[in-house]
């Protein structure tokens, strides 16, 4: 990976998942639902970050 392209798409792909899961642990923490807006956030931010480095390794 010497693409400075794909190597700043890993590492904010990576940082969102890692957003994702403090979202989701923060949420937790505070007492939320099932529903709670962090906790879905979190989801969808982990999925992103996950998603984004599923399609750059598919990518090389």
């Amino acid at each position: 990976m010497s693409d400075p392209r794909a190597r700043f798409t890993a590492v904010f792909s990576v940082l969102m998942a890692l957003v994702g899961v403090a979202m989701i642990v923060r949420t937790l923490a505070a007492g939320g639902g099932a529903l709670a807006v962090g906790l879905i956030l979190g989801v969808l931010f982990l999925a992103a970050g996950i998603g984004r480095l599923y399609l750059l390794r598919g990518a090389r």
